[in-house]
C-alpha cells in the first residue's frame, strides 16, 4: 500500500514508516497547515517566531519527540523526527527552529547530561516553555571548531565564562544554551568542552537579531558572555570531550540537512510542475515544451536518486550504522541539488519566481544556507577525501 510518506510529495515509494508514523505525520501535516503557515509571512516580517507556536507544537508532540517517558517525551523513534522535518519543509515554513532545538540541543543533554540537568530541562524543552540553542559558531570559528575562542575558566564549582557567539539560531528567545568552549585553551581540540548554559545567568547578553537573506523569520542572533556563571554540573561529559562529542551528534545533524534538503527539492519540483501546466506561452503551455520536460525529468530522476539515498541514511542511522563520512557525502550531494533544483525549477516561473509571494522564491533564499549550516561543504569534501585517502 502507497503511504502517506508518498503521497507527500516523494517520487519514490518508501517502507520506512509504519501505520503509526503516517497517522502522525497526518497530525503534524494538519498543524503545520492550520496554525504555522498562514502566520508564516508575518513571521518573516517579525523575524521571529512567537512562543506561543512553540508551545502548540509541543501540545502535539512535535518538539523532541525521541526524548523517553521519563524525561517527558513520547519515546518514539527517530521516524517521527524525520516526520516533523519533512512537512514543515514540504509546506515551506522554514521560521520555526525546531530542527535546531529537537535534533541539536536536546539530544546532546540526553547523552551527556546528569541527570538532575535531564530532569530540569528535557520535560520543557518537550511542552515547548523552554526553548534550546547551540552555540558553536564565533566569529573567527565557524567550521573549524577546533579554533574556538570562548573560554570556560574553573572556579570552584562553576566556570566563569568568556566570549562571543554569532550567528545561532534560537539565539533571541533561547533559555538553555549548549555552548562549545575551551576550558584548556592550549589543548587545541582537547580543550574544548559542552556547557549547558541558562540564558537568565548574569553576564548572559543577547545581541541583535540578525538580518538575514533567507530563514528571515528564524530568528539568529550574536551571544556575549561576560563572566557569565554555569555550574560545573552543567557540562556535558567529561571535561575536553566536548571535540567528540560534536563529532558523534554532527552526523545526526548532517543526516537532518539531508532529510530537510532532498523535502524541499521534492516540493520545489511539485509546485514547478503545476505551474508549467497551467502557464500559456506562445500558444500553447510551457509544460508541452521540450526544454521543459527534460529540464525537469533530469531534475526528477536526480531527486529519485538522492531520495534514495537519503533514506539509506536515515535507515543507517535508525541501525547506528550512520558514520562521519556517509552523512558528509549525504549532506554534500542533497544541499548541492537543492541549490541546483530551486534555481533551475525558479526560472520557467519568469519573473513570478523572483516575487516572495511565490514560494519558490522563499525556497531559493533559504536552500543557500544548507551548504554552509553543519559545516561547509568544503568540510564535508574534506572529511570524505580523508577516508578516501587514509593510510591502509
Amino acid at each position: 500500500m502507497m503511504s502517506v510518506a508518498h503521497v507527500s510529495g516523494s517520487l519514490v515509494e518508501r517502507d520506512l514508516f509504519d501505520a503509526d508514523h503516517d497517522a502522525f505525520r497526518e497530525t503534524v501535516r494538519r498543524f503545520v497547515e492550520t496554525e504555522l503557515k498562514p502566520s508564516h509571512h508575518q513571521w518573516e516580517k517579525d523575524g521571529i517566531v512567537p512562543r506561543d507556536a512553540w508551545l502548540k507544537a509541543g501540545e502535539i508532540g512535535m518538539l523532541c519527540p525521541t526524548i523517553p517517558e521519563a524525561y517527558g517525551g513520547i519515546g518514539a523513534d527517530w521516524l517521527y523526527s524525520v516526520v516533523v522535518i519533512e512537512e514543515i519543509t514540504r509546506a515551506n515554513v522554514t521560521g520555526p527552529g525546531f530542527m535546531v532545538h529537537s535534533e541539536m540541543v536536546a539530544p546532546y543533554i540526553l547523552a551527556w547530561g546528569n541527570e538532575a540537568l535531564k530532569e530540569a530541562w528535557l520535560p520543557r524543552m518537550v511542552t515547548g516553555e523552554a526553548i534550546g540553542a547551540l552555540g558553536m559558531t564565533e566569529p573567527g570559528a565557524g567550521s573549524d571548531l577546533k579554533a574556538l575562542r570562548t573560554t570556560a575558566v574553573r572556579d570552584g564549582d562553576t566556570y566563569r565564562i568568556n566570549g562571543q557567539k554569532t550567528y545561532i539560531s534560537n539565539g533571541s528567545q533561547c533559555d538553555i544554551l549548549v555552548l562549545a568552549c575551551k576550558t584548556d585553551p592550549d589543548a587545541g581540540a582537547r580543550g574544548v568542552s559542552l556547557i549547558a548554559v541558562e540564558a537568565d545567568q548574569p553576564g548572559f547578553e543577547r545581541g541583535k537579531r540578525l538580518e538575514k537573506i533567507g530563514l528571515k523569520a528564524q530568528d539568529t542572533s550574536e551571544l556575549f558572555f561576560n563572566d557569565a556563571i554555569a555550574p560545573v554540573a552543567h557540562r556535558l561529559g567529561a571535561e575536553g570531550q566536548g571535540f567528540s562529542m560534536l563529532m558523534t551528534k554532527l552526523a545526526q545533524e548532517r543526516l537532518s540537512v539531508g532529510v530537510k534538503g532532498i523535502t524541499a527539492c521534492e516540493a520545489a519540483l511539485g509546485w514547478t510542475i503545476d505551474y508549467v501546466q497551467e502557464r500559456s506561452l506562445f500558444g500553447g503551455k510551457l509544460g508541452d515544451m521540450q526544454n521543459t520536460q527534460f529540464v525537469l525529468a533530469q531534475l526528477a530522476a536526480e531527486i529519485s536518486q538522492g531520495r534514495i539515498f537519503v533514506d539509506w541514511g536515515i535507515r543507517r542511522f535508525m541501525d547506528g550504522k550512520l558514520t562521519a563520512v556517509d552523512a558528509s557525502k549525504i549532506k554534500l550531494t542533497i544541499t548541492e541539488l537543492n541549490g541546483r533544483v530551486v534555481d533551475q525549477c525558479l526560472q520557467f516561473f519568469g519573473g513570478y519566481g523572483y516575487m516572495n509571494e511565490y514560494p519558490i522564491a522563499q525556497a531559493f533564499v533559504d536552500a543557500r544556507i544548507s551548504r554552509i549550516a553543519g559545516g561547509a561543504n568544503e568540510v564535508m569534501k574534506q572529511i570524505i577525501a580523508r577516508d578516501l585517502f587514509r593510510p591502509t
